[in-house]
């Protein structure tokens, strides 16, 4: 690995950061907020910061970066950004800790939408924006983004986006990396910009609609209101929303074709098919669920079910009801779904659908060879063969995402949760969700949990929205010999 280098990306990452940073810099001095000295030492900080590790790294030649700077590269920049992105909430008093603003700041960035704030509705607007550009600028990545414009990354500029997406299911969609980060955000930033104007012609106010457009494409949940999507009580808005969960959590390269015209691509593709099939058949068991519990009529059940099963799955994880007084069966559907995620190429977190669907079809075959020992049979997905090397990378994914899962929810348990708390947080962390069971439930926050417990879930949010892998790669002896 080579330090130098892998810095002087991190301090790239930083001053795109500090650029974010005006947005809400710019809102506050506006509407004259006192959140502006605050927010404007913030973006001195990190400007300041991201310039100085800049230089001090700079080298005149040219250096290739390799897989392991790729790995580095992201990580470092993931746990510096929210490092960076926690001092609004640490040095206005709104988070009581350090803990706790970089607990706010680590579900930001990695999309998750845990929080530990309280009475949303009361906190200045500069802050409450520059939550929602966390979550906005860690959906697509911001490495990605930082792949879009920076030409001097060159080739070695895949090696960023292949630690940043994982491999599976991603096509390159224009012949150059940065074509292809450019088309990526264009599609993201446009669906971001349909979907504001979307909830302010529903009646969201244009702060709200901006904030939540954010927050929805990213697939991250946080909102302006302690109450959530339930706050406006509007079936228009909560409709508008699911939908563009919906199209969240789809696989971006089939919205770039779909642009282009080819809407094939979506009936050829067996991971869209399969996630449709899984919100399907999941919205008619809760909807029916909520109904025969007598609580609600059919279109509400469908109403709020529909709205619950996509944020779930697609791990945004906004509300419109507390599910925990929903029936057990519905809750423990729900709890299942965080598994799953999004398609592999989404915003959104988990375990991705197209792995989950090879598992199934691996399962498969293996009980047809049970029948017909002798058969030669290829494991096919999209009309093409999966490499046996694919196939393993997906078995170790899982182990260690129930292994590392195990593990940290025994850690919570040994710092006094109980077990509902404990096993529902620890998967909502690393699916990247955000609401989960127990004291963390949608109609609550974590602030409750322990501050030991809160890095520990920190730590499974950065794990789960990297895939695993570009993690605890770093914690491997060989990944740092040469």
């Amino acid at each position: 690995m080579n330090p130098a280098l892998v810095f002087n990306l991190v301090g790239v990452v930083l001053l795109f950061s500090s650029m974010f940073m005006l947005v809400p810099l710019l809102t506050s001095f506006l509407l004259k907020g006192g959140d502006l000295p605050v927010l404007g030492m913030t973006f001195l900080i990190t400007f300041l910061a991201g310039l100085i590790l800049y230089f001090l790294t700079k080298s005149r030649k040219k250096i290739e970066l390799k897989h392991r700077d790729g790995f580095a590269v992201v990580t470092i920049s993931w746990l510096t950004m929210s490092l960076f992105g926690s001092f609004p909430y640490f040095l206005s008093g709104i988070a009581p800790s350090f803990t706790d603003a970089y607990f706010e700041s680590m579900a930001g960035f990695t999309t998750t939408g845990a929080s530990i704030l309280s009475n949303l509705d009361g906190l200045p607007k500069g802050i409450l924006l520059w939550r929602s550009l966390t979550q906005w600028m860690g959906g697509m990545g911001i490495i990605v983004f930082s792949l879009a414009i920076l030409p001097m990354l060159g080739a070695g500029g895949m090696q960023l986006f292949k630690a940043e997406v994982p491999e599976i299911g991603v096509e390159k969609l224009r012949p150059r990396i940065i074509d292809m980060a450019k088309s990526l955000w264009y599609i993201y930033a446009g669906l971001t910009a349909v979907l504001a104007l979307l909830l302010l012609i529903a009646g969201m106010d244009l702060f709200d609609a901006v904030c939540h457009a954010f927050t929805t494409m990213a697939t991250g949940g946080f909102s302006t209101k302690s109450e959530s999507i339930a706050y406006f009580q509007s079936s228009y808005i909560d409709l508008i929303i699911t939908v563009f969960m919906f199209l969240a959590g789809i696989n971006f390269s089939l919205h770039f074709y779909a642009l282009r015209g080819n809407l094939s691509r979506f009936a050829k593709s067996s991971e869209f098919k399969f996630y449709c099939s899984v919100i399907s058949g999941a919205i008619v068991i809760v909807t029916f669920n909520i109904f025969q519990a007598g609580d609600s009529s059919i279109p509400d059940a469908l109403r709020y079910g529909a709205f619950q099963v996509v944020s779930i799955i697609t791990t945004t994880g906004f509300a419109t009801s507390d599910y925990e007084v929903w029936p057990v069966l519905s809750q423990m559907l729900l709890l299942c779904l965080m598994f799953f995620g999004g398609m592999v190429g989404s915003t959104g977190g988990g375990m991705k659908q197209v792995r989950i669907l090879l598992m199934f079809k691996q399962a498969y075959r293996e009980l047809y060879h049970l029948i017909h020992p002798r058969a030669l049979t290829a494991l096919r997905l999209d009309e093409k063969n999966v490499p046996k090397e694919t196939l393993g990378g997906i078995w170790g994914f899982l182990f260690l995402f129930i292994l590392i899962s195990v593990i940290a929810t025994l850690c919570m348990t040994a710092l006094g949760m109980d077990i509902i708390t404990s096993a529902s947080t620890v998967i909502s962390a690393m699916s990247n969700v955000g609401p989960a069971l127990g004291a963390a439930g949608p109609a609550e926050n974590y602030s409750s949990i322990p501050a030991a417990g809160k890095w520990i879930l920190i730590l499974c949010m950065l794990i789960g929205r990297l895939e695993i892998y570009t993690v605890i790669l770093l914690f491997m002896p060989i990944f740092w010999k040469k």
